[in-house]
């Protein structure tokens, strides 16, 4: 555990420069971009407005082709057992996997040249001539998270995420949990998920079947935790060659299931915890639910949703099958009771090629207002082409009456908007170099990562979003960040401010981007960050609410430097990172990443790290309300 770490920026000036070529430089530079913009051809925002999916009045019931499908989650199993005294329960044996998704990445490549902006590369060189001065805060805290030993990992990734409550950090990877005080000290051993989710006998979650791919929240409106992971019987068998797929072993096999906790307390170590398991699609047992992704929203009233999508994949040929949409009763999973999970399919002929749709979250501002639909982001993952468009959809939920429930626009659930955004490449596949290796690491960059964050600040209402993209037709990568204005429920025409993040284009490649937004607005994004000379690391950069639009004007702040590369032969890298607010002040960040102390193939470290802006809080934050009684 490290105590206000000071790191000592440095900074460096080229030998090819001298102050007058510089200057020579800059005017040069700046000549052309002037005529270019005066030819019409820069490619900045459009003022294009957002387009709505084709109009449907075909009526939608339960359970019908088009949805919504209401199921019945298994469940509660009523737990009262301290985490202290779960009986140890191994994680399954695993078996290596590559990313699903529609079509295989050609790895180790960059994009064509002559399909990147040329213009976006000048407008990088003009912002990178005289590089930001930092003034990003050091971290207050950093301590140890989990490790690969610890939880007897074989292989990569740890998708590693966590939050922080008034009294705990609660960090999950795969195959285990682990709560600690917010001094970093452990409050629990390492808990795996099959010790945890035990009790949902009949379940897969119940039976030693558990697979990965956490999600770990707190509900500061009620004071509670969320914990979940998936699970599928195993073992798994021996799959079918498919040399041109990305998954090289299946996935299990079906039923397939999200596995929930929800803390009967605000205390996740002794408070108990009410245990739920959820079937991903009954009518169609075959599909798997990938890379769940989850927010917290207060409608519908009054007992607000757990909002949660998936990726569908048919097993066993691993074929893309669209994406679900859930909403989880949220108010009776609170109090114990038997709930039910509202459902929506959304097809590939509907997506095109978006895939990872993300719901809003939020922490920090006033709630949103009664009866707002829940809001959902997405990009296309196309690759060697320009992006122009955010896809945003709006899920309206009732639990009393689910067929007035709907998800986008019409029977197939378009979209409700294309929002028009600056020109972006996508950059997926294993592209990140290291030092000491020629293996590279993926970068998940054909997604909006999680989390969504949504914020309400004095009546105006933003979305918050990031992914990582292509600087250049051959890297780096950078982060590109968005804040979309949606007040009154609706999605804007352009954001309000985006950026391609590249720290004054120092050369470094950054990816696996996590936002968070205080109660004062002020924005920071916690990321991996590596190079060939340097080892992949953690950092961390911000914007103050007063700066100028569409910069992370407060520059970049260090973490944690790795120590090593990852050298195994398959790249895999996150799946994500986590960055959220203090509910008990609004303003301090915490981030969970993964590095490496020493060059390995597979001991991944993950770190937790806490900083903040430290001005007064301008803005409330909710406070967590009376718990109600656990039930016997």
């Amino acid at each position: 555990m490290q105590f206000n770490p000071m790191k000592k920026k440095s900074s460096s000036q080229s030998a090819f420069f001298n102050f007058r070529v510089l200057i020579a430089s800059v005017f040069c530079l700046a000549g052309v971009f002037i005529a270019l913009v005066g030819a019409g051809i820069y490619l900045g925002s459009s003022k294009a407005q957002a387009q709505s999916g084709p109009a449907s009045t075909m009526p939608v019931t339960a359970n019908s082709p088009i949805g919504p499908d209401v199921v019945r989650l298994v469940g509660p199993v009523i737990v009262s057992t301290d985490l202290r005294d779960l009986p140890y329960i191994p994680p399954a044996p695993k078996t290596l996997e590559q990313l699903l998704g529609p079509y295989p990445h050609r790895e180790n490549r960059s994009p064509s040249g002559s399909q990147t902006s040329g213009l976006v590369e000048i407008e990088s060189l003009i912002k990178g001539v005289l590089p930001p001065v930092p003034t990003m805060p050091s971290p207050l805290l950093t301590f140890a998270g989990m490790n690969a030993a610890q939880v007897g990992a074989m292989f990569p990734p740890p998708d590693t995420i966590g939050d922080v409550g008034p009294n705990h950090y609660v960090q999950a990877v795969n195959d285990a949990f682990r709560v600690f005080d917010k001094l970093g000290n452990p409050r629990t051993r390492v808990t795996t998920f099959n010790s945890f989710f035990a009790p949902l006998t009949g379940t897969p979650c119940g039976a030693n079947e558990n697979g990965g791919d956490p999600f770990v929240f707190y509900d500061q409106l009620a004071d509670r935790w969320v914990i979940t992971d998936f699970a599928s019987p195993q073992p798994k068998p021996t799959p079918t060659p498919q040399p041109e797929f990305p998954g090289l072993e299946p996935l299990g096999s079906a039923p397939f299931y999200e596995c929930i906790g929800v803390s009967r307390t605000g205390d996740p170590v002794a408070g108990g915890w009410y245990l739920y398991a959820l079937q991903t699609d009954p009518a169609n047992p075959m599909q798997f639910g990938d890379y769940p992704k989850f927010g917290l929203w207060n409608n519908p009233q009054p007992g607000g949703a757990y909002y949660f999508t998936v990726n569908l994949f048919l097993f066993p040929a691993e074929t893309l099958d669209g994406v679900r949409a859930f909403a989880l009763d949220r108010g009776s999973m609170l109090t114990g009771g038997v709930a039910n999970a509202i459902a929506f399919t959304i097809t590939p002929a509907t997506l095109g090629d978006a895939l990872s749709l993300v719901p809003a979250t939020f922490r920090t501002g006033s709630a949103p207002p009664a009866g707002e639909d829940e809001f959902i982001l997405a990009v296309d993952l196309t690759e060697n082409v320009m992006l122009t468009q955010v896809k945003g959809w709006l899920f309206h939920v009732d639990f009393v009456t689910p067929a007035n429930s709907r998800l986008g626009v019409g029977a197939n659930h378009a979209p409700n908007a294309l929002i028009t955004v600056n020109g972006f490449r996508n950059a997926p596949g294993a592209l990140v170099p290291q030092p000491g290796t020629v293996q590279k690491l993926s970068t998940l960059g054909d997604r909006i990562m999680t989390p969504v964050v949504y914020q309400n600040r004095s009546g105006t209402e933003s979305l918050w979003a990031a992914q990582t993209v292509f600087l250049t037709s051959d890297g780096p990568t950078g982060i590109r960040w968005y804040q979309f204005v949606v007040t009154g429920g609706n999605f804007p025409a352009t954001p309000v401010q985006q950026q391609d993040w590249s720290n004054g284009n120092d050369g470094l490649w950054r990816w696996m981007p996590s936002t968070a937004v205080d109660a004062n607005g002020n924005m920071a994004i916690g990321y991996s960050v590596s190079s060939p000379s340097i080892f992949p690391g953690i950092r961390y950069a911000g914007r103050r609410a007063t700066d100028p639009l569409n910069d992370l004007s407060q520059g970049e702040a260090i973490m944690t430097n790795g120590g090593g590369s990852q050298t195994l032969a398959v790249g895999r890298w996150g799946d994500y990172t986590m960055t959220t607010i203090d509910p008990s002040d609004g303003l301090s960040f915490w981030h969970t990443n993964e590095y490496y102390p020493a060059t390995s193939p597979n001991a991944w470290f993950t770190r937790v790290g806490k900083f903040q802006f430290g001005n007064p809080r301008s803005t409330p934050t909710p406070r967590p309300r009376p718990t109600p009684t656990p039930r016997p």
